[in-house]
């Protein structure tokens, strides 16, 4: 058996243009790899041509993608699929079975081959499906959770039915001995695999997690699983693909836990969908024959014809006794009429063991083609058909409630409103704050967020918004992304703190998420307003529509405001970035009330809106204007590396030390109207060129050369601040940034009341 190089490399280079043809039209891959196939192989052109070799890599990428489908499929989906999707499953594959059979029957008198077609034509393609329902946003509809459970279920059944049919046609005749003797192997074999998979893999699974020998280990080990399972399918007298897809079933996270299963999912996804399978769909298309089109087009007509109308007209009628109506049964049929993989696999088997011939082959192939094609029309019309009728309903079993990462004060007020109308989760590991949470009425699980068990017991999987809300930033984006990636909450919200603003929008573009409350918020003055009741709290309604990013910079006004939540239609939910304020609603506010009522001036607002740095560990003056100028140079827009040279050259002119233990770094960049302040902590202290003694308080000045009137305002109100008898003791006892900052605001000094453009001048504006 000689492997040429080259043909594996045209035909790879083929699977890759047409997959990516066919997704960029809105098809499955497969399709493009079959056409690929019928075109440049055989068929057509020529150009491409089969061999042993390409088939042995083509079966190895159909075992793991079986094997990856059958990961996919959770069990108690389809234990607890609704009576819609059970209906809609059997009618969707039984109708469609038995007329295609009695079709292929009267034509050939074949009894194999019209099973095998039967069967072909019960398929629903479950990744088609999938996909369809994203790009239509149908995924929290009724419709489509019938439409997935229909999937899983007639898919499962079919290879049940195909694992029969091959057992029953090795022995040419039907029997009742030989059937029987089919029987019993295959109950032998379904036996065993469930002694293996309920006892010995969660074993196995375990012993993963303990020892955790790396990706590449478990991948190799979890393949050499699905090929025993292959391998005792096929000494049962079924097929190997059955072995694989049970492998899958068992092989899932609650085996192999949350994070390593979904590892091993994308490798097992990549190996096979992303490499091997599109081989054999590619060889697939070789063994097409055009010639159906013009010897038997009423046979291919007639199968195409027989196949759809009984899809949808079975699924519709046994859809009846859910009460829902005809009409949403119908559209049910019409998106389900979509075959895909497994159909094809099936039916290449069927051929490769001459159950079926080429034309009946060529068949099924270009029925997969037709109604998988239509699938995306025909749903998109019966869903506007449903709107414009009002009867396109959302899915009572989507996910509801909300899972709020942090207790801190905040994070309770908010927990608290949210409570009134779904339920809430809460996760932290300081005691103290779970028992407040707990005293509040809310749900609490004490432990580590980014631990994914204590996640799981939080209802990670189960909740529809996830909310990271820390004082960690890190934690927070951690967080986030094992909610998006292990436990797919379709709602993620993480808070702002301040800082570089691009990396947090790089974040969110990752994540696919919002930021929480719709603009930057310092949690720790927050958390210190709510716990000393220094907060007003009221019920802002809108007007008219609004942004929720403009509307928080509305409410910043003399006083900090925070709109904490939203009343829509009875219910509460979290502001977030991407919401848009509409008349009628309703946002709880709270406003801040130990702020002074007289106006700040502008170094107040500078301080308010300031980076503070609580540095821990000692640095080197190069290190710290480093780290200083990362977040100055993405406000003044100028490159961080020339901000940290402009420092350190201004420190060779003359020292920035003003007083013992005090500095005041300033440097000027390009432009006009531009002022900036940083406040750093240097808990270690910070040596500073020819100094004694180490610098604990840094107010580090960027500015352009028209703001040299207020650096002169700024210095003062800085030496001001400074003049404060307990000033060192309070800025080394502050327990955190936000600390500072209040200290900062709260000194007493004479403020010199300016107007400027960027100042807000309502304390409260209506919206």
């Amino acid at each position: 058996m000689e492997l040429s190089l080259l043909n594996l490399l045209l035909v790879l280079i083929a699977a890759w243009l047409g997959g990516l043809l066919a997704t960029r039209l809105g098809y499955p891959s497969v399709l493009g790899e079959l056409l690929a196939g019928m075109l440049l192989g055989p068929p057509l052109l020529g150009v491409l041509q089969g061999s042993e070799a390409l088939a042995v890599i083509g079966e190895l990428g159909v075992l793991l993608m079986m094997l990856y489908i059958g990961m996919e499929i959770d069990p108690q989906e389809l234990g607890r699929a609704s009576k819609g999707g059970v209906l809609a499953a059997l009618g969707g594959f039984i109708t469609p079975f038995v007329a295609c059979y009695l079709l292929i029957y009267s034509v050939t008198g074949n009894v194999y081959a019209s099973m095998f077609v039967g069967v072909a034509a019960g398929v629903t393609s479950l990744a088609t499906k999938s996909r369809i329902l994203v790009d239509l946003q149908l995924l929290d509809t009724r419709i489509a959770h019938v439409m997935m459970a229909g999937a899983l279920i007639a898919d499962t059944l079919s290879l049940l039915i195909f694992a029969g049919i091959i057992g029953a046609a090795q022995f040419g005749s039907v029997s009742v001995t030989e059937l029987g003797w089919v029987g019993a192997k295959a109950l032998g074999f379904f036996g065993m695999a469930a002694l293996v998979g309920l006892k010995l893999i969660p074993r196995f699974g375990a012993w993963l997690q303990r020892y955790a020998p790396g990706r590449t280990v478990s991948f190799l080990l979890i393949v050499v699983m699905a090929l025993l399972f292959a391998e005792g399918a096929e000494l049962a007298g079924l097929h190997g693909i059955l072995g694989a897809f049970l492998a899958g079933l068992f092989l899932r996270e609650r085996t192999l836990g949350r994070t390593l299963s979904k590892d091993l999912m994308d490798l097992v996804r990549d190996v096979s969908l992303g490499l091997l399978a599109p081989i054999f769909f590619v060889t697939a298309g070789f063994e097409v024959t055009f010639d159906v089109f013009w010897q038997h087009p009423v046979l291919l007509a007639g199968v195409i014809g027989v196949a759809t109308l009984a899809k949808v007209v079975g699924t519709a009628l046994f859809y009846l006794p859910t009460g829902y109506g005809w009409r949403e049964g119908v559209v049910i049929g019409a998106g389900m009429n979509g075959r895909g993989a497994v159909e094809i696999i099936i039916a290449q088997i069927g051929l490769s063991m001459g159950i079926i011939d080429a034309t009946i082959f060529s068949i099924l192939v270009f029925m997969a083609i037709f109604t998988t094609a239509t699938v995306p029309v025909l749903l998109k019309l019966g869903v506007e058909w449903l709107k414009r009728r009002d009867e396109l309903v959302r899915s009572d079993h989507e996910r509801r409630g909300v899972l709020i990462i942090g207790a801190g004060a905040t994070a309770r007020a908010l927990g608290r409103v949210l409570a009134r109308s779904q339920p809430v989760w809460m996760v932290d590991r300081n005691p103290q704050l779970c028992a407040l949470a707990e005293s509040d009425g809310l749900q609490v699980i004490c432990g580590d967020a980014l631990d994914e068990q204590v996640l799981s017991e939080a209802q990670a999987a189960h909740v529809r918004t996830f909310i990271a809300m820390t004082a960690n930033a890190e934690v927070n984006a951690l967080a986030a992304q094992q909610a998006r990636t292990v436990f797919y909450v379709p709602e993620v919200h993480v808070l702002f703190s301040g800082g570089d603003e691009s990396e947090h929008q790089h974040l969110l573009r990752h994540l696919q998420a919002t930021t929480l409350f719709a603009g930057a918020v310092s949690l720790g003055a927050w958390d210190y307003r709510i716990e000393q009741e220094r907060v007003v709290r009221s019920k802002v309604p809108v007007a008219q529509p609004v942004p929720a990013s403009r509307f928080f910079q509305m409410l910043q006004g003399l006083r900090p405001a925070l709109p904490l939540a939203l009343l829509r239609d009875n219910r509460y939910q979290p502001v977030h970035s991407d919401l848009a304020l509409q008349p009628g609603d309703q946002v709880i506010v709270l406003q801040a009330s130990d702020v002074p009522a007289e106006p700040r001036d502008r170094f107040d607002h500078l301080v308010a809106q300031a980076p503070v740095l609580d540095l821990r560990r000692q640095l080197s003056l190069p290190a710290f204007f480093q780290i200083v100028a990362e977040p100055l140079a993405a406000r003044l827009k100028v490159e961080a590396t020339t901000l940290q040279q402009r420092f350190l050259e201004r420190e060779t002119l003359s020292s920035t030390v003003i007083f013992p233990g005090v500095a005041i770094p300033h440097v000027i960049v390009e432009g006009q109207g531009r002022f900036e302040l940083l406040v750093a902590r240097c808990r270690e202290g910070l040596q500073f060129p020819d100094q004694p003694e180490r610098v604990h308080a840094v107010f580090v000045l960027a500015r352009t050369e028209d703001e040299r009137t207020f650096h002169l305002q700024a210095l003062s109100a800085i030496a001001q601040i400074l003049q404060r008898e307990d000033f060192e003791q309070a800025w080394l006892r502050a327990p955190d940034a936000e600390a500072l900052r209040r200290l900062l605001l709260e000194s007493e000094r004479r403020r010199l009341l300016l107007r400027y453009g960027s100042e807000p001048d309502e304390t409260m504006p209506a919206v």
